[in-house]
Order: C-alpha cells, then structure tokens, then sequence
C-alpha cells in the first residue's frame, strides 16, 4: 500500500540531498566549533556559511541570526527574554497563536504579572488593525505584540508589513512566529518593520532540532540557557553542526526551488478545493482557507458535514487507508482537548462535526489529492 503523507504543517519529509550532505559532514567535520584547532575551524565555517546565507536571504546582517533547537526555543528565548531584560510589561496577541507562543506568554502573566490583551478575531481568523491600533495607542506601558505571520492549523496570513508598520508609529516591539513561512514565502525584513521572526528547519525539508532566530541588532536579548558563550552569549551549548549545515542546505534549495515548487504546491491547493467541492456536498473551509490570496498555499483546513460521533471511525479509516493529515496541530497529538483555534473561530454546531487539516508539499501530486477526495467520499456517502 502506498503510503499518502498529508501532513507537511506537522512536519516535512526530509529532502534526500540535505540527508547525504549531513552525513557528510558528520562523518568529515566532526571538530567541536569553539576549538581553535584545524577541525574546529572547519565546523566554524560551516557555520558562519550557514548564518550568511540565511542572512542573505532575509536582507539582514549576519550577526541577526543566531541558531537555536527549533521555533519552541526560539519564541521562548524572545518572549522571555523581552520581559526580563527588554523590560516589557505588556504583550499584545491573540488567542490562536501556537502553543509555543501561548503557553510562554500565559506563564509570563502568572510569573512576571505582564499584562497580557487578546485581539478579538472575526470568523475567518483575520485581526481587526483598527482595534490593534486601538489597544497600541494606550502607550503606558513597554509593549510587545506577538502574532503569527501563517497560522499552522488553518493558514491564514496575517499581514506583518502593517502590522510592523503600527507598532513602529507606536514604539512598540513586534514579533511574529513564521515558522510556517520560511521556505514557501520571501521576507525582505530590511523593509518590514519585525524585531523578531522565528524557523524550524523541519517545516521546509530539512532535519528536526534545529532551527534559527532573527533578533533585530538594536535590541539586545539575552540567553534564556546557562552556560557557554556560544552564539554571542544568546544560545549556550555546542553547536550542533551537521544540523545547521543540513537547515542551509534545506533553505537553499527552498528558495532557489521558490517560484517552481510553490506553484506546484499551489496547484495542488487549487485542485483540492475544485474537486472536494464538486464530490462532496455540505464541505466548509474553515477560516475561508480556499481564499488563495489571503492563506496558505499549503494549508487547508476543512469542516465536513458528518456528526462527530463518526470521527474515530473516520480516523481509522484514513490510516487504514494510508492517508496521513491531522485533526489539529500535531502538537496537540495524543490531546483530548479539540483544536484552540477552531474553537476560537466556528460557530457550535461546525464544532459538533469533524475538521481536517491537508497540507501539501513538492512531493505531492494529483494523484493522490483524488485518492483523498475519493477515500472521503465513500466514508461520507456510508
């Protein structure tokens, strides 16, 4: 049976040349980084070869961009860090950020007692500016606002050039998690107005455990790990170089790939929303994620008109199947709770039906979109 992988918003298949890359370099460039010696340099370099092509990418000087295990440790070093050293006081979100935002400014508000204000959002998950420039106007207090540019779970897109551009009119401090951006789409961050933006290079084909932060060079954050001095002071720890050297690879070919696999994981979007909706009567995109200007080229997040009750039984099916999506953030796998996103944007009775996240990547094909929609069908029509 062939296997259906529908899951890229969780994770990414690893792509085959980033594998034998870091083989490579595990097996040759095995020297410790901090070491002065031949082999220790020879790790450096690949490391500051990796910080200049991201850089590069992003328009940024190379001393922005500092390494880290992933996007959870990335946003938890910003967050925390801008409370406790950047003396911010209060944070500006919403309340369908991903956990690793969430949880951090929760604990921020029991631990530091930040004030913590939660923009109201409208059905289909967008923020209202007027109110955000509403809440920024009340400039009494040091501010941080923290929204994701691409929701994982139902990818609409939040548009972080304005964003930036309110919280820069009102001195405020503005991070936005883009894990689900980096590799599918461009950021020219010499022109929007973020401090900090986030990745993890297993969303774009690269390994898991490694990742990399953007700290604006202006605000002067400090580790949130004791130890070492290793990224300038800001992430304690050995380095882990086959890593870093497997997420430039992975970066690389997400952008030099740009134009070419967007527009095949574009499509494939597109086809998905055509045929699910002439095979299946009563199907609801949830956050109006078939608007493919304003979501997501990879995500889509569907409500399905059977009653929950049906929804193990449709799980099972899928696996049986060999279809792999999610029901929610992976995350949350092995949660009772339901999805804290959908919950914060349907109305009860699409809460009281099944939803399913598809996301796409270049390995993807038609031809498994209609043995979805197929599999789908036959489970609804029972």
């Amino acid at each position: 049976m062939k296997k259906i992988y529908f899951d890229n918003a969780a994770t990414t298949q690893i792509d085959s040349n980033v594998l034998k890359s870091m083989n490579f370099v595990m097996s040759n460039s095995y020297g410790n980084p901090s070491s002065t010696h031949s082999f220790g340099r020879e790790s450096r370099t690949i490391i500051e070869n990796a910080r200049k092509s991201i850089s590069s990418e992003f328009n940024v000087s190379t001393n922005e961009i500092f390494f880290t295990s992933g996007g959870t440790e990335s946003d938890n070093t910003v967050l925390i860090s801008a409370v406790r050293d950047l003396d911010v006081e209060r944070i500006i979100t919403t309340r369908i950020e991903h956990h690793a935002v969430l949880n951090v400014v929760e604990f921020l508000n029991k631990k530091y007692n930040v004030e913590v204000e939660y923009l109201e959002l409208d059905k289909n998950a967008n923020i209202n500016f007027n109110e955000l420039e509403k809440h920024l106007s009340k400039n009494y207090k040091k501010t941080l606002v923290t929204l994701m540019h691409i929701n994982n779970e139902v990818g609409i897109i939040t548009d972080i050039d304005r964003v930036g551009k309110l919280c820069k009119k009102h001195n405020a401090i503005f991070h936005s998690d883009t894990v689900q951006s980096i590799g599918k789409y461009k950021l020219d961050l010499s022109k929007c107005n973020v401090d900090f933006i986030v990745g993890s290079a297993h969303k774009f084909h690269g390994p898991k455990g490694i990742g990399f932060m953007y700290v604006n060079k202006n605000l002067n954050l400090k580790s949130i790990l004791i130890g070492g001095g290793q990224e300038r002071g800001l992430r304690a720890g050995t380095e882990s170089v086959h890593n870093i050297f497997g997420m430039e690879k992975a970066f690389l070919n997400s952008y030099q790939n740009f134009k070419n696999d967007n527009n095949h994981i574009l499509e494939l979007k597109k086809y998905f929303i055509k045929n699910v909706k002439k095979e299946i009567d009563g199907i609801k995109f949830n956050a109006n994620c078939d608007d493919l200007e304003n979501s997501s080229s990879s995500i889509i997040n569907i409500c399905l008109p059977i009653s929950n009750e049906r929804s193990l039984l449709l799980d099972f099916n899928l696996d049986l199947k060999g279809i792999a999506c999610s029901k929610g953030s992976a995350c949350q796998s092995g949660s009772n709770k339901g999805s804290h996103v959908l919950s914060e944007i349907l109305s009860g009775n699409d809460l009281s039906k099944p939803s399913l996240r598809f996301s796409f990547s270049k390995y993807n094909t038609k031809k498994e979109v209609d043995f979805v929609i197929g599999t789908l069908k036959d489970f609804i029509d029972k």
